[in-house]
């Protein structure tokens, strides 16, 4: 019942840009996609380090979802970040859940590459990906923010 899903999408904007903004400022994704992410709070540590955690209110399916991460693990030189859900809709679904950004530049593309990694309560319990979708959308509403 565990499961991985990635997924990539090509961005104009500079891989850097991505990379600063998940792993210091996603509380401005609220402001590059309103329609989408509601909030990002932090609740303890200090934006862009391993170990704090944040809290995301957004929009899935018309639905509005909480969830709430530990930021896991920071990867400067392959520009990732890795955040494990704690509480929140996600947990009702998942024993364990977590989501990797990473931006890399191929050539003269950039990529974000979203993988979401997580064991299911039980079968009947589907694939993420309504919410991978939505990360590829909130991906673009930042690339549109920028250009």
């Amino acid at each position: 019942m565990s499961g991985k899903l990635v997924s990539s999408v090509e961005v104009k904007s500079c891989a850097d840009v991505f990379h600063e903004i998940f792993r210091h400022r996603p509380h401005t994704i609220s402001e590059m996609s309103p329609t989408k992410v509601k909030a990002c709070d932090l609740h303890e540590g200090d934006w862009g380090t391993v170990g704090s955690v944040i809290c995301w209110n957004y929009t899935l399916d018309g639905k509005e979802k909480a969830t709430k991460e530990i930021i896991e693990a920071i990867d400067e030189e392959k520009k990732s970040v890795k955040f494990k859900v704690i509480e929140g809709d996600l947990l009702e679904l998942y024993k364990t859940f977590s989501l990797t950004c990473h931006v890399d530049t191929d050539g003269e593309k950039n990529l974000a590459t979203w993988t979401m990694e997580y064991e299911k309560l039980n079968d009947s319990v589907e694939d993420p990906h309504t919410l991978m979708e939505f990360c590829l959308h909130v991906t673009k509403d930042i690339e549109t923010h920028h250009s």
